[in-house]
């Protein structure tokens, strides 16, 4: 049997990146998974490509209507809800006197109200099932604070005390459902290439990334997948409210 086998999993910006490859794994793994995102062309594909195991649905993290449906969407395909993957994010490099207020509320509309929104309702569909795992993405840079991320480390570290809150919620009203982070560092996903792409020498930008992480590369979807995957299976039954690393020894040093 695999990991998850039995479970329905929703993932969100499921599309490309971290979500799509845990989207896969979670699959490989037995899971059933409903993959939601931004990008209907993308998301369809792929989701498309896993079988009938997985499906997708267009969501805009955003906005609570979205939710509410994507959540009842679910259930009604797969029947129950066992884990809820907020993968969906974005980053924005600028400092607090360059980042206009416009831009500050946007990068924490996506990060955290995003999250908040998959909590608050992944909760109250999970807690009927009696158990569950809400993993989200948050960043090493919600832990170290960057010179020119201004939003995206504040809204990452939201994301990481807000997964303690909730985790500590779940506990407390006896719903069986655990609540973990994970905070990766640079990752070869099309919104780091697009990051580096609008450097001005992109080459040097990667390289500027590579020396900043001990173990000197930049990490892969599949190895913060395959953390989600443990956090989302029973072989973490006694994890809840931590942050998960995965960062080369970035944070270590």
């Amino acid at each position: 049997m695999g990991r998850v086998a039995g479970k329905t999993a929703l993932v969100t910006g499921a599309a490309s990146g971290i979500g799509l490859q845990t989207s896969i794994r979670l699959v490989e793994e037995e899971a059933r998974v409903m993959m939601t995102d931004i990008n209907l062309e993308d998301g369809s594909r792929e989701a498309g490509k896993l079988g009938k195991q997985a499906a997708f649905l267009k969501h805009d993290i955003t906005l609570e209507e979205d939710w509410k449906s994507v959540l009842q969407k679910t259930v009604r395909r797969f029947d129950r809800l066992d884990i809820l993957v907020n993968s969906a994010g974005m980053v924005l490099i600028a400092d607090v006197e360059q980042i206009s207020l416009e831009d500050w509320r946007r990068v924490h509309a996506v990060n955290v109200d995003g999250t908040f929104l998959g909590c608050k309702y992944g909760v109250r569909v999970m807690k009927e099932f009696g158990a569950g795992s809400i993993i989200n993405l948050s960043s090493v840079s919600g832990l170290i604070g960057g010179f020119n991320l201004a939003a995206y480390n504040s809204s990452k570290a939201g994301v990481r005390l807000l997964t303690k809150s909730v985790a500590l919620h779940c506990a407390r009203s006896g719903y069986g459902i655990r609540c973990n982070s994970i905070h990766p560092t640079f990752i070869e996903t099309p919104m780091l290439d697009q990051l580096i792409a609008d450097a001005p020498d992109p080459e040097k930008a990667r390289q500027t990334l590579v020396r900043q992480v001990p173990l000197r590369r930049i990490g892969k979807p599949d190895e913060v997948a395959q953390m989600i995957v443990y956090l989302a299976s029973d072989e973490s039954a006694f994890v809840t409210g931590t942050e998960m690393l995965i960062d080369g020894g970035v944070v270590a040093q």
